[in-house]
């Protein structure tokens, strides 16, 4: 496999050359489809933007890359994708979890699994997976050209083919196209959303594409001196206005600017929705009268012990004050609480840190522990594109034959990946909603 393959340009005089199969973008659904048709023996060119294939997946994970999550039960494992489990049957149906598996176990990497079925390989690598993938391709005689920008694609209804256009002017003819060219997520990776101007121009409709599992950035001045600190099963409560609207439980990481983490990602969808209120102060405009929407306050109340009532809290509290009732309140603390987040949650109870836990009072002891279980984090914002984990939006579903991948607008058109309008959360939902319609758009052009 060459960096460099040349692909001829199809010109009026010149022989045309035409492929069986050509994948736009090199990413892990785009890998996975062009492998596929290769290993099907067909003649496959994947054509992708930067300068190497897998460019977001070497870095999904931390760098660890959670390869998929361990329900082999095909319904348990769709009610994941809110709202898209009828559509995804048939596919998940022919390829899911058990078959991810035992793709990457039979090509010699095994995985390990961790807390909520996160599955990542033993090697802790991301880079092990772009290994399989590429020797996957490779096997297949899948021709790759990287540094390819497509500029756009047409259909010829009289040769029965897919035209690919290049920025450079050349193009590609195929008997069909599977479109992987992902969302809007991390853009530094290529993921830039062009792919949704040519599915709209081949008649396609597109749901608005937007960041979806992403950070969330807070308000409170403290947080930037608790970064990097992980908290385990915790619990949020999101409230609008004081008004309570959800619950979530899991894991939190503190960053510089706010909070992360498999629990914050998977809210802050609903966050973002909640941060802009369709209310508002009313305005003309011509004849209507129209609303210009406002900001609403949006709160997160975290939990550190949602295990204990304040009751019991409160004891387990005590006790550590009375056994060490010569030690400072901050010092003690650094036994029962991250170390970091001693500070800030003394300030934010009111309490002297200084104070020797003989002496803390009554409503001190109250106010500490009503900290603790319901710390207030004020939002600001979601962080933008560039820190999404993937990407709202896509084609809408009921455009699409998920039992082979294919467009129903052209039907020599596949659609794999995040060009998708299809809602999941974090834990490798995203790269098995890959490797499902990825292999199937493989298996079936």
């Amino acid at each position: 496999m060459s960096a460099k393959t040349k692909v001829p340009a199809v010109t009026p005089t010149a022989k045309e050359v035409v492929w069986d199969v050509v994948v736009i973008g090199g990413g892990p659904a785009g890998m996975m489809a062009a492998g596929r048709a290769g290993e099907r023996r067909k003649r496959v060119l994947l054509l992708e933007k930067n300068s190497k294939v897998g460019k977001k997946l070497l870095i999904t994970g931390g760098g660890r890359c959670n390869v998929t999550n361990n329900k082999p039960d095909v319904r348990t494992m769709l009610a994941k994708y809110t709202k898209s489990d009828q559509f995804l049957f048939s596919a998940f149906s022919q390829f899911a979890v058990a078959e991810t598996i035992r793709f990457f176990s039979d090509r010699g990497m095994e995985m390990n699994e961790e807390p909520e079925g996160r599955m990542f390989p033993v090697t802790n690598k991301a880079e092990t997976v772009w290994n399989v993938l590429t020797e996957y391709m490779k096997a297949g005689r899948v021709k790759v050209q990287t540094k390819a920008n497509v500029s756009g694609i047409t259909f010829n209804k009289f040769l029965h083919r897919v035209i690919i256009t290049l920025t450079d002017g050349s193009t590609i003819s195929a008997r069909s196209c599977i479109l992987a060219t992902g969302g809007t997520s991390h853009p530094e990776t290529g993921s830039t959303g062009e792919g949704f101007g040519w599915l709209e121009s081949l008649g396609h409709e597109v749901i608005k594409n937007d960041a979806a599992l992403v950070p969330i950035a807070l308000k409170d001045s403290w947080i930037h001196s608790v970064a990097g600190v992980v908290l385990k099963d915790i619990k949020l409560t999101i409230f609008k206005n004081d008004i309570k609207q959800q619950v979530y439980k899991g894991k939190l990481l503190f960053t510089h600017v706010g909070i992360s983490g498999p629990t914050v990602l998977n809210m802050s969808r609903e966050v973002g929705e909640l941060l802009t209120s369709s209310e508002g102060d009313e305005y003309l405009k011509g004849n209507a009268v129209s609303k210009v929407p406002k900001k609403s306050d949006v709160t997160i109340m975290l939990d550190m012990f949602p295990m204990f009532d304040h009751g019991v809290l409160r004891e387990k509290l005590q006790t550590v004050l009375t056994t060490e009732s010569n030690k400072k309140i901050k010092n003690s603390l650094s036994s029962f609480l991250p170390p970091l987040l001693v500070a800030p949650l003394l300030e934010l109870a009111q309490v002297d840190g200084e104070t020797f836990n003989h002496s803390v009072r009554s409503f001190e002891r109250t106010a500490l522990v009503s900290i603790l279980k319901a710390v207030p984090l004020h939002v600001s914002k979601l962080l933008g594109k560039n820190k999404a984990v993937v990407s709202s939006g896509g084609v809408t579903l009921r455009e699409v034959n998920f039992k082979t991948m294919q467009s129903r607008i052209v039907p020599e058109i596949y659609l794999v990946g995040d060009v998708l309008n299809i809602n999941r959360p974090s834990g490798g939902y995203s790269l098995q909603l890959c490797w499902t319609t990825g292999y199937i758009a493989g298996n079936s052009c």
